[in-house]
C-alpha cells in the first residue's frame, strides 16, 4: 500500500548493496559537509513489538552507560565534519526515553554540541509508558522541542495483536507531562489495517488522537516486513490481513477526517497543523543530506549512502583506526555518489510529498527530474508514461506529483522508480 512505510524505512530502502564493513572516516571526503539533519538511533526497548523491523531489542546486559559513552565519541567525530547548516535532529529507536534520565540527558547534550546555537526542530520518539515528568523535563532542558509518541491504536485488542504493550490511557497522560514540561509540538503515530480492525475503529483512533490536541499525526498502514514476528504469524495462518480495498477505505476516511479538522496533508502518511510539517521528514523526502549516529542508523552525506552496523556489540567495540578517526562508526552498505541513482531516488522520495517535485528542489540537476531520470535510466520512460496515462501521476505547474488515486498505489510505483 502507498502509505505503509515510515520515514525511517523509506530512508533505508534506497540502500541495496551490502559490502564489507569499513568505517565512516575511510569513506567521507575530507573537510566539513553540508548537513540538513541528524538522525540518532537508540536500540533499547522493554519489549519487541511484533510488526517492528527496526534494530531494537531488550538489553539484558545493561549497556546503557557504555552506549551513551560511545554516542559521545561519535558526536566528537562528527563535530569537525558538519558545517553548521542543521535544520533538524531526530532521535529514534527503539525507545530513546527508556534510557535513564541522567544518561538520556548526557546523550542529548552530546548531540546538542553538534547543534550549537542553531534553531532546529529537535524530535525524540517516546513510548507512552516511559514518559515520566522527570523524562519530559530532561528532554526540554536538553533542547528538545518536539516529541513523537507511539500510540499506534487506542483499542487494547488491536494493541495486543501488534504485541504493543502500553495502556491506551497513558498516551494522554504522557502528552500532559510533555506539555507541562514545555513541549509545544507533539506528534502521535498510528497504525491502521490491523487484522480485524474496521474502518470505524481506525477513524475512532484518529478522533481520539485529535481530542488530545496534537500538532501532527503520522498514520501508517500495517506492513508485514520480512523476518518480523508479525510476518511469521501471518505465514502460519494465525490471522487474515486486511484487504487492500479495506486499507484504502481506511486511508481515505483518515484523509477526510484530518482535512475536516484543519490539518494539512504534506506527505502520503503525514498531516500537521499549518506551518508545523515535520522538517526532519521533509529532509528525507527532499533527498537532502543527513548525518547518522548509533547502531543501524542510515546516513546520506556528500552523496554517500551508508548504514552503521546493526549490532550493538560490534558498534561498541569499533571506531576509526586512525587517531583522527576515533569515534568513526563502522558501516555497511556503502554506496558512493552516483548521479543516475541520485536522480531516481530524488524522484521516488519527492513524489511522496503531496505537492510533488520539481528540478529546482534538487541542486546540480539541470534538466527536469523526469527528463533526467529517463535520460539516465531509459526504462523509466514507459513507467512514467503509464503512470501519467493511468491517472497515478499528474503534471501541474511545472511539478510532477501523485494524484489522489496514485497515493493509494504509490509504493509499487515508487519502488520501481528506484
Amino acid at each position: 500500500m502507498a502509505y505503509a512505510h515510515s520515514v525511517a524505512s523509506i530512508a533505508l530502502q534506497v540502500q541495496t548493496e551490502r559490502v564489507a564493513s569499513t568505517t565512516l572516516d575511510r569513506v567521507l571526503p575530507a573537510g566539513r559537509h553540508r548537513i540538513d539533519a541528524i538522525y540518532a538511533h537508540v536500540p533499547f526497548c522493554f519489549h519487541k513489538c511484533h510488526y517492528c523491523d527496526f534494530y531494537s531489542f531488550v538489553d539484558s546486559d545493561d549497556r546503557q552507560e557504555v552506549f551513551v559513552e560511545r554516542m559521545e565519541q561519535e558526536c566528537a567525530f562528527a563535530r569537525d565534519r558538519i558545517d553548521g547548516s542543521l535544520r533538524s535532529v531526530f532521535v529514534g529507536g527503539g525507545t530513546p526515553t527508556l534510557l535513564a534520565p541522567q544518561l538520556l540527558g548526557r546523550m542529548l547534550r552530546a548531540i546538542g554540541g553538534l547543534v550549537g546555537d542553531a534553531k532546529v526542530e529537535w524530535t525524540v520518539e517516546a513510548n507512552p509508558e516511559t514518559v515520566t515528568q522527570e523524562v519530559a523535563e530532561t528532554l526540554v532542558q536538553s533542547g528538545v522541542n518536539r516529541v513523537s509518541v507511539g500510540a499506534q491504536s487506542f483499542e487494547s485488542t488491536h494493541l495486543k495483536k501488534l504485541e504493543r504493550w502500553h495502556d491506551p490511557a497513558n498516551v494522554s497522560r504522557a502528552v500532559d507531562a510533555l506539555r507541562k514540561a514545555g513541549i509545544a509540538n507533539i506528534n502521535l503515530d498510528l497504525i491502521f489495517g490491523i487484522p480485524g480492525q474496521t474502518v470505524e475503529e481506525s477513524t475512532r483512533d484518529v478522533q481520539r488522537a485529535l481530542s488530545i490536541g496534537i500538532e501532527h499525526l503520522s498514520a501508517y498502514g500495517l506492513t508485514y516486513e520480512p523476518n518480523t514476528a508479525m510476518t511469521k504469524r501471518l505465514m502460519r495462518g494465525e490471522f487474515d490481513p486486511a484487504s487492500d480495498d479495506l486499507e484504502a477505505e481506511m486511508y481515505e476516511a483518515i484523509q477526510s477526517l484530518m482535512v475536516h479538522h484543519g490539518y494539512e496533508q504534506y506527505e502520503i502518511s503525514n498531516w500537521s497543523k499549518p506551518g508545523l510539517a515535520c522538517q526532519h521528514n521533509l529532509t528525507y523526502w527532499r533527498n537532502r543530506p543527513w548525518w547518522a549516529l548509533g547502531p543501524s542508523a542510515s546516513g546520506f552525506i556528500a552523496g554517500h549512502r551508508f548504514k552503521i552496523v546493526p549490532r550493538l556489540g560490534d558498534w561498541l567495540a569499533r571506531g576509526g583506526d586512525a587517531p583522527d578517526g576515533l569515534g568513526a562508526p563502522p558501516i555497511l552498505d556503502h554506496e558512493p555518489p552516483d548521479e543516475g541513482r541520485h536522480v531516481s531516488e530524488a524522484l521516488m522520495l519527492g513524489l511522496r510529498i503531496v505537492g510533488g517535485i520539481s528540478s529546482g528542489e534538487q541542486p546540480g540537476i539541470d534538466a527536469t527530474l523526469e527528463a533526467r531520470a529517463i535520460e539516465l535510466r531509459p526504462e523509466r520512460a514507459k513507467l512514467i508514461e503509464t503512470a501519467l496515462t493511468g491517472g497515478i501521476l499528474e503534471r501541474a505547474q511545472g511539478r510532477l506529483r501523485l494524484s489522489p488515486r496514485g497515493m493509494l498505489v504509490a509504493d509499487g510505483l515508487l519502488s520501481e522508480l528506484v
